[in-house]
């Protein structure tokens, strides 16, 4: 299957879950009390169809150079998205609860129309954390084959900042000073920087210059760098001054090696196959290694081969709880620190976050890990 036609079938699989969606809230809501009101049920369908073309249409009114309006609407669709997600879960809670109404019906109006207001406070609880700045997290890592002449070594790690319409230049400046402020060694960012189109993460060209650290920056690719276009994605990295690793390892510091790979997710979707890790690691430098791949997936193959940390991102942690669960089922290491056969892995939640401005119990971070070789 050609590339075109396998992104066609993605993109007609989340167009057909998207309107699925929208028609079972929709029916759902339908016969609650003060809907069955004249003009009410109209003016719910014009509301959902608007929500439901938002995100997309702003898309396409942004490549159309209408970029205020475009903004405007995938800001509302974005959302949108997270007070859909959280209505969808709370009526399919109430549906099992009264086998889809079939049970306790006297109630069944009454539960629905709690659901749903339940949803839209867990909506405005999730805009209030996403809202907020990254987490800063502190952990040791103990690496075999570390020197002690780099011991004491600190690692800054982001992942998934999604720049773009809805996360800019304000907001990035913020994180290169929470970056900043700890004085890293050396800087790691696990894929999807970019969001959707590297056009838009021109103007920050600047700010992401100013993120330094004595060891350097370094940086992989996410599955959003190939969505956005892989080689203008990857040449805004390096003009901002990122190494970017590609299947390849490189010494940092004697004794340290890190190694990085192009996106697990963007390589299955796209038909790209090859040996990923084999190009990554074998013949690399002797030393303790740290593996960066956006995508957790392949941890115990990296095991085998020698690897010691595995940083990763791509999952969110789920972003809206209970999300995590779906995304559990494709993701088995979907957020924190894991060992996988005497390996360590630290998955991120996420810097930033895609789609609506929400983090429903799971807040972004941004890692600060200090080296220490192992006892």
């Amino acid at each position: 299957m050609s590339e075109t036609a396998r992104l066609a079938v993605f993109l007609a699989a989340v167009l057909a879950i998207w309107t699925s969606m929208h028609l079972y809230v929709g029916h759902r809501l339908w016969r609650l009390p003060g809907v069955s009101a004249p003009g009410v049920r109209p003016a719910l369908v014009a509301a959902g169809v608007l929500l439901m073309l938002a995100y997309p249409l702003g898309r396409v009114l942004d490549r159309l150079g209408w970029r205020a309006a475009g903004h405007a609407l995938e800001l509302v669709g974005a959302q949108w998205m997270g007070v859909l997600f959280l209505v969808l879960t709370t009526l399919v809670l109430v549906d099992l609860l009264t086998g889809l109404g079939f049970w306790f019906k006297p109630w069944v109006p009454a539960a629905r129309l709690g659901a749903a207001a339940l949803a839209l406070a867990l909506a405005a609880v999730a805009t209030i954390q996403g809202l907020r700045a990254p987490a800063l997290r502190h952990a040791e890592v103990r690496l075999a084959g570390l020197p002690e002449a780099a011991a004491g070594l600190r690692v800054a790690h982001l992942s998934d900042l999604h720049l773009g319409p809805l996360l800019g230049e304000r907001w990035l400046d913020g994180r290169v000073a929470q970056v900043l402020a700890e004085r890293p060694d050396l800087v790691v960012i696990t894929g999807d920087l970019v969001d959707s189109d590297s056009r838009h993460v021109e103007s920050m060209l600047p700010a992401l210059q100013r993120l330094a650290a004595p060891l350097g920056v370094w940086a992989v690719s996410g599955n959003h760098e190939f969505y956005a276009g892989i080689e203008a994605s990857l040449s805004l990295m390096e003009r901002a001054g990122f190494e970017v690793l590609r299947d390849r390892a490189v010494e940092v510091a004697p004794g340290l090696v890190l190694a990085g790979v192009d996106d697990l997710t963007a390589r299955r979707q796209l038909g790209i196959g090859g040996d990923v890790l084999g190009a990554a690691l074998d013949g690399r430098p002797a030393g303790a290694t740290i593996l960066l791949s956006h995508t957790p997936w392949l941890a115990a193959e990296a095991a085998r081969r020698g690897v010691g940390l595995m940083l990763s991102g791509h999952t969110h942690d789920g972003q809206i709880w209970p999300f995590g669960l779906l995304v559990r089922l494709q993701y088995p290491l979907v957020g924190g620190r894991y060992e996988v056969d005497g390996m360590q892995v630290l998955v991120s939640r996420g810097t930033g976050g895609w789609g609506p401005r929400m983090r429903l119990w799971r807040r972004a971070e941004i890692w600060l890990l200090t080296l220490q070789p192992a006892a």
